[in-house]
């Protein structure tokens, strides 16, 4: 996130002090000898300092509190990306003792920025650092987790996939299906230079997409961001790569599901009424009237499964909070990666076993005011798949 712009005056005052942490830290090797040297009592430092009467005075609950993980996960996080935080010369990365940043409270630093929303100077006041300390600190981080993590967001392969469509069907009763997908806009404010028609959007924010598929477990499987907030989520839907290779047959093509005597059911996931209905991607039935039928009841299941997308945006935007926080004047070749890596953490925490709090997670809807736009396309072979998990589902229901 760019800071407000500085005054010549003060970019001439930064040069200089620059230069003189360099010339400070000509002789400073990447790991100091002392250990006197390092501020490695970040945490108990950090505690003593933030507590307040709605931490909880649990000490693993109040790492929780500040960073969304838990201790086990956040050293988990720290191996990922040690070995990027202390390849870098470690010029202008101390506190205000002196003490060189350890890894351990550079990730922590980060964690809080992410998690907070707070600005930078606020950041850097409850760890004894500067502003820039916190805006270089968090980049470094973003960038190591960014290419140490991928293993933690890609498409199931077929065995897991397998096991995803099961517990689909175990949850809500529908056969085959792999995911649930939806999309939510990151708000943010952008020079006049740099205002147009695509990134304001329906709302009349300046705000940047992100759409994602989760499993059961609320696991993002495939995410796609850096697309105009203007766009409608049907066409931001066409734009991504999943949508090609779907229409390719890479994806969404395995083993069909046969239902009754000349009946199958093929890969699918679910969406709102605000993406078109394809023969991959099945969306409620729309009607202006309160229906007690076959297709209502299709409707309530559907619901309920495409909910776990909704819940999965209320919960990433809750824990990392600077996405839900109007981010000022946010370098958009940067941003990306700034969601990736919060979907990235989202997914970590899941990974390792720790609990998602539901507590953090932002009530209500994860686009609030916005309202649902309705998509018209409709793909015959879509048509006859929701028919068919319709019948299915009532058959179900009465036997």
């Amino acid at each position: 996130m760019a800071p407000p712009k500085k005054s010549k005056k003060n970019k001439k005052a930064s040069k200089k002090l620059n230069k003189k942490h360099k010339n400070k830290t000509k002789s400073v090797t990447a790991v100091p000898i002392d250990p006197n040297a390092v501020d490695s009592d970040w945490w108990d430092n950090f505690w003593r300092k933030n507590s307040s009467s709605t931490v909880p005075s649990n000490e693993e609950e109040a790492f929780k509190y500040f960073f969304r993980v838990s201790m086990k996960t956040f050293e988990y996080i720290c191996s990922l990306v040690r070995e990027d935080l202390i390849s870098r010369p470690p010029s202008g990365l101390i506190n205000i003792e002196g003490r060189l940043l350890s890894v351990e409270k550079q990730v922590a630093i980060a964690l809080r920025r992410l998690a907070s929303g707070e600005s930078q100077v606020s950041v850097g006041a409850a760890f004894g650092v500067g502003q820039s300390t916190v805006s270089q600190v968090t980049w470094r981080f973003i960038e190591a987790l960014e290419g140490r993590a991928k293993h933690h967001l890609k498409w199931p392969d077929s065995d897991r996939l397998e096991d995803i469509k099961s517990k689909f069907e175990i949850l809500f009763g529908l056969p085959n299906c792999c995911g649930a997908i939806d999309a939510t806009h990151i708000i943010m404010t952008l020079p006049a230079v740099e205002t147009s028609d695509d990134w304001c959007d329906q709302e009349s924010n300046y705000s940047m997409f992100l759409q994602g598929i989760v499993d059961h477990e609320m696991r993002f499987l495939d995410i796609v961001t850096g697309w105009p907030g203007g766009m409608t989520v049907s066409r931001l839907l066409k734009c991504s790569g999943f949508f090609k290779r779907c229409e390719n047959g890479e994806r969404l093509n395995g083993n069909v599901r046969k239902i009754c005597e000349g009946v199958e059911i093929r890969e699918y996931i679910v969406g709102g009424m605000e993406y078109p209905l394809l023969p991959w991607l099945i969306t409620p039935e729309e009607s202006d009237e309160q229906r007690y039928d076959v297709m209502s009841s299709f409707n309530s299941v559907h619901d309920a499964a495409r909910s776990l997308a909704v819940k999965s945006f209320l919960q990433l935007k809750g824990s990392w909070r600077i996405l839900n926080k109007v981010m000022w004047r946010p370098d958009k070749r940067k941003l990306p990666s700034i969601i990736l890596v919060c979907c990235l953490l989202h997914n970590i925490i899941i990974d390792n076993g720790d609990e998602l709090h539901p507590d953090v997670a932002l009530p209500g809807h994860h686009d609030s005011g916005y309202g649902e736009q309705s998509c018209k396309q409709v793909d015959p072979l879509g048509t006859t798949l929701r028919e068919n998990l319709a019948k299915f589902l009532q058959h179900n229901k009465d036997s």
